[in-house]
């Protein structure tokens, strides 16, 4: 019978923990955001000014890690909140997630698609484009705090595209997704 309970206990147990690692923050710390869309810049243009696709792979793993686990498993996220945020002493600011998880998920798509592009069509210059594309996102991101994938996020909440409950945060301030892409002001960091 104890036996039994302990089973029980570790299965849930192993449950929570797969439960915690896949799961996106909501909250997140725009900070330590915008610091990985610096670092996305850095390796997209590595890969395109030194013809380094073999690094194609480690974008698009970091953008699904994100996807996934927000910074849990991403080496650029874990560098970004464990180490160059805290060191650096940025100040927090909190932002909703779901937006955040868009923006990668498009992240995501740009980087799969060139690497699909450069490995199984060998059009490293369409791939080379798309990552530029990727680029002019992440400076927007880091350099300005402008989320472009948050903007798109806000649209297509307003329209209906995105169901309500999946940033309730965002309905309650509808305006807030366009003040993360723009990162202006808020008195409310929610």
């Amino acid at each position: 019978m104890n036996q039994e309970l302990l089973a029980e206990e570790n299965t849930n147990g192993s449950r929570s923990t797969i439960r915690e690692i896949f799961s996106f923050p909501h909250p997140v710390n725009d900070t330590a955001a915008r610091l990985v869309a610096g670092m996305v810049v850095a390796l997209s243009l590595s890969i395109i000014i030194f013809q380094a696709y073999l690094l194609l792979p480690v974008l698009a793993y970091g953008f699904l890690a994100r996807v996934l686990t927000g910074p849990t498993l991403s080496p650029m996220g874990l560098m970004a909140t464990r180490v160059l945020a805290p060191r650096l002493k940025l100040p927090v600011k909190l932002v909703s997630g779901p937006p955040k998880r868009f923006a990668q998920t498009v992240g995501l798509v740009f980087s799969v698609t060139a690497l699909v592009l450069h490995f199984a069509f060998a059009l490293s210059g369409l791939a080379s484009i798309l990552l530029g594309v990727l680029v002019g996102f992440a400076i927007l991101e880091s350099v300005f705090g402008f989320c472009a994938g948050c903007f798109a996020f806000g649209i297509l909440m307003r329209v209906g595209l995105i169901p309500e409950d999946i940033c309730e945060s965002c309905v309650i301030q509808p305006i807030e997704c366009f003040e993360q892409a723009v990162a202006l002001p808020t008195s409310n960091p929610l």
